[in-house]
């Protein structure tokens, strides 16, 4: 049972950020198609927008985990950082030559750290730091 709650707060977790990145994104492709890049290659303020936008959604992503673990919070916020980690990785190995470089190591290292910062805050609101 221990092993499917903690598939279930990681899962809770990692659908957060993916429901909310995704949202987001097709809102603002939506919305300005040619500041996106649907038009060609995305401009630098939408780059920045997406960075802030993926450590917001990581840091609800990291809360939600904390509040969906019963037992060892932190260990399941470490766990999903983890899986973050190496996905954003993953795309930045992927999408090499469609965006900039510095964009995608920018993600390797702000989405983990959005998740960490989510899982805090939530670690702080039930009392334990």
């Amino acid at each position: 049972m221990v092993i499917l709650h903690t598939f279930l707060a990681l899962a809770a977790g990692f659908g957060t950020i993916a429901v909310l990145v995704m949202v987001v994104t097709a809102l603002l492709s939506w919305l300005t198609p040619h500041w996106a890049g649907a038009e060609g290659t995305p401009q630098a303020g939408y780059i920045f927008v997406n960075l802030g936008y993926s450590f917001l959604a990581c840091a609800a992503g990291g809360y939600v985990t904390a509040w969906v673990a019963a037992a060892n919070p932190l260990i399941h916020v470490l766990a999903l950082g983890m899986v973050v980690l190496a996905l954003a990785a993953l795309s930045a190995l992927q999408s090499r030559g469609e965006q900039p470089v510095w964009h995608a190591l920018a993600l390797v290292a702000l989405t983990p750290l959005g998740v960490l910062a989510g899982g805090l805050v939530r670690l702080r609101v039930m009392g334990i730091l």
